[in-house]
């Protein structure tokens, strides 16, 4: 794998420049040329009508059913949940670009050197353990036939990659140092120990049947070693330490075997240990992972948030398993997921309950008894709470704090119904906790969401932060709210900003002298200059932001480059900016083979310019001379004439306009 920062400047360039949109988008989508645009039915949700579109002049795609949109290497991420670095030499492979890499450091390579050599080594072990356990006579007798008679196929088995590490001091090493692995990479590994005095080595994992541990792209970056003696003071499971290339809390067991099967169901499935996820494999759950000795952490909830938001929860039906779904929750739902529970009966888990029942019975449980987690996490507290207020009010603060973390305004108002019936307490009392609490989420939300945004910045060269390494750590998004749509005059301004932005057209001026002149100015030089010129904003929020941004890219002398629009880390400013780029409403061209033409906008684009100036001024003077009217009834008397005067400004300023104004055309946006 290719790290994006090895990657030289020119040849990512070299890579977009060839990517063309349309041909990447079409190995995957059956897709039908119309007009300028191609369309098909939508990969991400199902449909019989197709609403997704791809534009390949400007380089984006727009789903006008579900609202998935982006650029080629958004397809490449969210459809193949490839890393940017993975998407860059996908289509390097395709559009067959030698990829050059930027001259290292002696100490870079000396990192990426090592990096490598765990690699190698890690994948050396994984078959030199499934080799002891197929063809060595111990392996056999001790490590298969333990697996068999926890009920795992043959077939399953290797699925997993699974092994025996012979009971011996250091086979192993002794074997890894023949092949001529180093001591450094067998102990930055772990699978070697190394002791100071006497210069002694041993195997870590001697005498267990081994877990290899895969990252997303099939790689092995460590194990997880079972014993099968009885000693009590060895560890029941023994796992690797952390490395260059492995941290538990950043990786899930199963996920490279899982992640087809998560995407399809549109569902994960988060259990505790390894056999669990590999006996819901054999029985048909494919969709299943597990932390790797770990309790869940935030890293590994964002990796599955890569193949779907849907995550159901199952641990064992004791104490403890309780305990560890009720830690889970709050995590869970702070990534913004949709989390449910399944409690298996006491003394079962996944595993034990797929071999005493099998696969059939196993999928009827799960479908049969999925609970909604924050109702069963307040039934469970409520249970020790009695007639006890102070715990009663602690009860319900928790409850609050749960409920605010779940990002949906809908599913959260349904929380607040049945979670105050099960507590005994108003709505509006439950509804007012929590929304203290949304607030303090929102803030913290916010307040990393600007950390991220300034790292952005910093990165002048436009680089995307994600290494494609087994540590991936997306910036936290903050929910957005839903908006109002824009009016009509502010939706095409906008779409003019990004769409022709970067035209060039000829405007009219009367310099100082008083002459007549004409001069040359981009679309976005004049609708900045105008709206600055007589201190008018656009209502609409995204639509400022596209504004001000835009005007910050005129002031510094810069074309407009949407690109930033495109790779914003803001879902809602992204989505909005390329629903406003992609256009839809374009003629055939079959058409123009037939005699018939349609104007385009780049056609008249001074003449729409200004119809659209003129209107957006026109609607936001009569909405500032209306909000001073209504004002007028509440006003004090010397308020009353400070806003008959702004009226008659902003009056005289309409007049001025429509004198200025030769012929009336009114702008029909909805044919854009």
């Amino acid at each position: 794998m290719q790290f994006v920062s090895m990657i030289d400047q020119e040849t990512i360039q070299r890579i977009m420049d060839a990517a063309r949109i349309e041909e990447v988008i079409g190995d995957f989508v059956s897709l039908k040329k119309r007009g300028a645009n191609h369309i098909g039915c939508c990969p991400f949700h199902n449909e019989k009508t197709p609403s997704f579109y791809v534009s390949p002049s400007k380089g984006i795609y727009k789903c006008f059913g579900c609202g998935e949109a982006g650029d080629v290497i958004g397809f490449l991420k969210k459809h193949e949940h490839y890393t940017y670095p993975e998407a860059l030499q996908y289509l390097a492979r395709k559009y067959n670009i030698e990829v050059h890499e930027e001259e290292l450091s002696p100490e870079e390579k000396q990192r990426q050197s090592e990096r490598d050599g765990l690699f190698h080594v890690s994948e050396f072990a994984q078959k030199y353990f499934a080799d002891l356990l197929w063809n060595n006579e111990m392996g056999r007798a001790v490590g298969l036939s333990y697996f068999r008679q926890r009920g795992l196929s043959d077939e399953i088995i290797k699925k997993f990659g699974l092994g025996y590490c012979l009971d011996e001091w250091s086979a192993f090493t002794d074997n890894a140092l023949k092949q001529g692995y180093s001591d450094t990479v067998l102990e930055k590994t772990g699978l070697t120990i190394f002791k100071e005095e006497g210069g002694k080595k041993y195997d870590r994992f001697r005498g267990r049947v081994m877990f290899p541990i895969y990252s997303i792209s099939g790689r092995v970056l460590g194990f997880s070693g079972r014993v099968l003696s009885s000693e009590k003071q060895a560890a029941k499971y023994v796992n690797s330490p952390d490395s260059d290339i492995y941290n538990k809390s950043r990786i899930l067991y199963g996920l490279y075997q899982a992640r087809t099967a998560i995407s399809k169901a549109d569902k994960c499935y988060l259990v505790e240990g390894n056999v669990d996820v590999i006996s819901m494999h054999q029985s048909g759950v494919e969709n299943t992972v597990a932390s790797c000795g770990t309790s869940l952490t935030t890293e590994q909830i964002r990796l599955i948030k890569r193949y779907t938001p849907n995550v159901t929860v199952l641990y064992d039906g004791d104490s403890a398993g309780i305990k560890a779904a009720l830690r889970a929750v709050d995590l869970l739902f702070a990534e913004g997921m949709h989390v449910r529970l399944v409690l298996f009966p006491d003394g079962e888990d996944p595993d034990s309950y797929a071999q005493k029942y099998g696969s059939s019975q196993l999928q009827d449980y799960l479908a049969q008894h999925e609970d909604n987690f924050i109702l069963f996490k307040t039934r469970v507290l409520l249970d020790g709470v009695k007639d006890d207020p102070i715990r009663k009010a602690e009860l319900v603060s928790e409850t609050a704090r749960s409920i605010a973390l779940v990002s949906d305004m809908l599913e959260r108002a349904e929380y607040i119904r049945q979670c105050s019936h099960l507590l005994h307490v108003s709505e509006d009392a439950l509804g007012n906790a929590v929304a203290k609490a949304t607030s303090q989420v929102r803030q913290k939300a916010y307040e990393e969401a600007r950390k991220s945004e300034q790292g952005e910045r910093r990165d002048e060269k436009g680089r995307s932060e994600d290494t494609g390494s087994v540590a991936d750590n997306p910036p936290v998004a903050v929910a957005a709210s839903p908006l109002a749509p824009p009016s009509e005059v502010e939706r095409h301004l906008t779409q003019l900003l990004l769409n022709y932005g970067n035209h060039t057209v000829s405007q009219d001026f009367v310099d100082e002298a008083g002459k007549p002149q004409s001069a040359e100015f981009t679309v976005a030089q004049i609708i900045v200059s105008e709206l600055r010129q007589d201190g008018l904003a656009m209502q609409h929020p995204l639509c400022q932001r596209i504004f001000e941004q835009c005007a910050l890219m005129v002031d510094m002398a810069h074309e407009v480059d949407t690109s930033r629009f495109m790779n914003s880390s803001d879902e809602q400013l992204r989505v909005f900016a390329i629903s406003l780029m992609m256009d839809t409403y374009s003629l055939s061209d079959s058409w123009r083979t037939k005699g018939v033409y349609v104007p385009k906008i780049e056609d008249n684009l001074m003449q729409d310019l200004t119809e659209s100036l003129y209107t957006f001024k026109s609607e936001r003077i009569a909405q500032m001379i209306e909000e001073r009217r209504e004002q007028l009834r509440t006003a004090s008397e010397d308020r009353q004439r400070e806003l008959l005067a702004e009226m008659q400004q902003y009056t005289a300023l309409g007049r001025q306009m429509q004198q200025a104004r030769n012929i009336v055309i009114a702008p029909h946006y909805s044919s854009y």
